[in-house]
């Protein structure tokens, strides 16, 4: 089976990798630069907020300039950062933790990407059966009650969820305020840490997919609508098929198509899309920690996080383009 994939596939899909990590290896580095000449752009830098403590001496001030790079020009300091990157895999180190960014980030990066994974299974486990049946139930009572969430659910912002979902968590003793665990976490089995994290993380995957969802379940239920309107589908009809077959096989897999290149993005979004939830759930992931890495002027893990975000947007998007590959026979 791996061999019929793999010949269906064939030498132009391995040209379109290599020339996509060609791109890619381009725009990494263009955006690296770009995005550490707009650091430099903002006025001052960590120490400044140092030389306001009288505890600390001037010379204390100098060696951690001298420590940090900082005493040199904005130029060298990127050459430097990129070399120590792309030789050892160091991305610097944190001038606020004191510690290696790499070892930082890998920290947060779980709490991020569970939050992440959990609301985009949820938003897409609802909206695409619910915009399959808004569509095949158009303009009746069920249609119409979907639109109207879907209304809803768009005209919210998400800060506007995250705080009545946090007054619905104060009022009732059934979900926890906030936090990742329990302060009783460290004694539980470990099926117990499980449906521990599992609890907490209910109401900040909640406040994410009730922002996604409402958008997604509209595309569903238009895209299908379009193409339940062509001319196959109706020949198709005619021809005395199954309309559960029709819907499902023939008109659902050309619907598809346009969510696939959204999915995409949203692989790109993993681990920035849940800063709101993060910030207002006090959930432990990279979110927080990117806020006040840019308040604090910590330059090395701003920089790390917006190439993690890069390198994850390019993958994103070349995965899309397979799954479009794959999923429909003209793109290939």
């Amino acid at each position: 089976m791996l061999k019929s994939i793999g010949q269906g596939l064939g030498n132009e899909t391995s040209r379109l990798i290599l020339r996509r990590l060609g791109e890619a290896l381009i725009t990494l580095l263009l955006a690296s630069a770009l995005s550490f000449a707009i650091m430099q752009l903002a006025p001052g830098n960590y120490l400044d907020n140092l030389k306001a403590d009288p505890q600390i001496s001037l010379e204390r001030l100098q060696e951690l300039e001298r420590q940090f790079g900082l005493d040199k020009s904005p130029v060298e300091q990127y050459f430097r950062w990129l070399w120590q990157m792309i030789r050892y895999g160091n991305f610097g180190t944190s001038f606020v933790y004191q510690r290696s960014v790499a070892s930082l980030l890998w920290e947060r990066v779980p709490a991020t990407l569970l939050l992440s994974l959990s609301s985009i299974l949820l938003t897409w486990g609802l909206a695409i059966p619910l915009g399959i049946w808004a569509a095949v139930t158009q303009d009746r009572w069920s249609d119409r009650l979907l639109r109207v969430i879907s209304y809803i659910g768009q005209g919210f912002p998400s800060f506007i969820t995250a705080l009545l979902l946090l007054f619905l968590a104060q009022s009732t003793p059934l979900f926890p305020v906030g936090g990742m665990t329990s302060l009783f976490y460290d004694d539980l089995p470990w099926w117990g840490k499980i449906l521990d994290i599992g609890w907490h993380l209910i109401l900040p995957s909640v406040a994410l997919t009730l922002t996604s969802f409402a958008g997604l379940q509209r595309l569903m239920r238009g895209n299908l609508l379009d193409v339940l309107r062509q001319n196959y589908i109706q020949t198709a009809r005619a021809k005395g098929l199954p309309e559960s077959r029709v819907i499902y096989v023939h008109a659902l897999r050309n619907a598809v198509n346009p969510l696939i290149t959204l999915l995409g993005f949203e692989f790109a979004n993993l681990l920035s899309g849940a800063f709101i939830a993060e910030f207002f759930f006090n959930w432990p992931g990279l979110g927080r920690l990117i806020l006040q890495a840019v308040t604090a002027q910590d330059i090395y893990v701003v920089m790390a996080s917006l190439m993690m975000g890069a390198v994850m947007l390019i993958v994103g998007n070349l995965l899309a383009d397979l799954l479009l590959k794959w999923a429909d026979p003209r793109i290939r």
